[in-house]
């Protein structure tokens, strides 16, 4: 059970964190020398500081601290990240959950390296990934087996949304943000269409990660597995939303480039490893037919959209609140384009009649 260190809040300051983080692990690895650890600092993120703390002769052996990102309470759930991380660590699927401080957590190391967008294609790391995320799909929060919640992208969405600025001070910003994406109003407006087109899907509703970028996806060859990482955003959503998003982020972060989107061929063949594996994990005696396998591919696209709009809202609330270096305003303008670029498209697809 993880413990909670109430009142304890860290420092993002890089010259006070590895002091700090020190004293975290003092608590959750008491056996250890803390005055010979070592630290690694994880740079990849643009939301929350990443370092991690480790003894000199087992760098596997690691105790990550993380602390959350300025304001990011307004749009993450931390009790709920808590309770996921406890629930997916007993599944198999996420490390261990130390304790939780006022503005962060820590927990374990997954062994392996974060992808990239070579080898999230390769043909062996794909179907590890299509297994693994048709893994974290079958599995049920203790109380909710039977219940029926709507949709992460629907309330979160519209929660961003309410949370998202209108104006910014800055007239460069202000001008930016006019010219592409109008307004507030027109945000909810176009948000409104698209949530009836995927409340109109046949699709189930999934534990899902909901935020599988390449850096959330490591990879252990001494294993040959993959696990993920990060479930900030952990919740149940359309089963197809993790998989569009997925594909989406094949794109990349810091050089974004949505021609490596996958196509029609190479989403067919994964969407069948995946859903082969998913209907065993849950019992569905039925095998997987051509039907089964485009009716969620269609699903895939269309969430594909839905994930492009989350994303590009939640950039635009941290355009206004973070502090990290990062031109968040500029990437919430990359997603609104691609979804543009797309939706027609996307939205035209239809699944086969069951």
């Amino acid at each position: 059970m993880a413990s909670i260190i109430p009142h304890y809040e860290l420092s993002v300051d890089s010259t006070k964190i590895e002091d700090e983080a020190r004293e975290i692990i003092k608590r959750v690895k008491p056996e250890w020398d803390i005055h010979t650890l070592k630290f690694k600092h994880f740079t990849e993120g643009i939301t929350n500081a990443l370092v991690g703390g480790y003894q000199p002769d087992n760098r596997d052996d690691m105790v990550l601290v993380r602390i959350y990102g300025e304001k990011t309470d307004l749009i993450i759930d931390r009790q709920a990240e808590k309770d996921t991380f406890i629930l997916l660590s007993g599944a198999g699927c996420a490390p261990p959950l130390y304790c939780t401080f006022t503005n962060g957590m820590a927990y374990g190391f997954v062994k392996g390296v974060p992808l990239d967008e070579k080898m999230v294609k390769d043909a062996n790391i794909r179907i590890l990934i299509a297994k693994e995320m048709a893994k974290l799909h079958s599995l049920k929060k203790s109380g909710e087996e039977n219940s029926n919640p709507v949709p992460y992208v629907f309330t979160k969405l519209q929660n961003f949304i309410n949370l998202a600025p209108d104006n910014f001070p800055e007239p460069e910003r202000q001008k930016t943000f006019e010219s592409e994406l109008k307004s507030k109003a027109a945000i909810q407006e176009e948000f409104n269409m698209l949530k009836g087109r995927l409340e109109a899907l046949t699709c189930d509703v999934v534990f899902s990660h909901n935020d599988l970028l390449l850096q959330n996806i490591v990879y252990d060859s001494q294993s040959n597995t993959v696990g993920f990482i990060d479930y900030e955003y952990g919740f149940y959503n359309l089963q197809a939303f993790d998989i569009g998003n997925h594909f989406n982020e094949y794109a990349g972060v810091d050089e974004v480039d949505y021609s490596r989107f996958p196509d029609r061929d190479y989403q067919l063949t994964w969407i069948r490893v995946y859903l082969e594996e998913y209907y065993s994990l849950i019992g569905r005696e039925s095998r997987v037919s051509d039907a089964d396998v485009e009716r969620l591919y269609v699903q895939v696209n269309q969430c594909a959209l839905g994930s492009h709009f989350f994303w590009g809202v939640w950039a635009l609330i941290q355009a206004k609140y973070s502090k990290i270096d990062f031109d968040f305003l500029a990437y919430s303008v990359t997603r609104f384009k691609e979804y543009f670029r797309r939706r027609d498209g996307f939205l035209s697809l239809k699944e086969p009649q069951i």
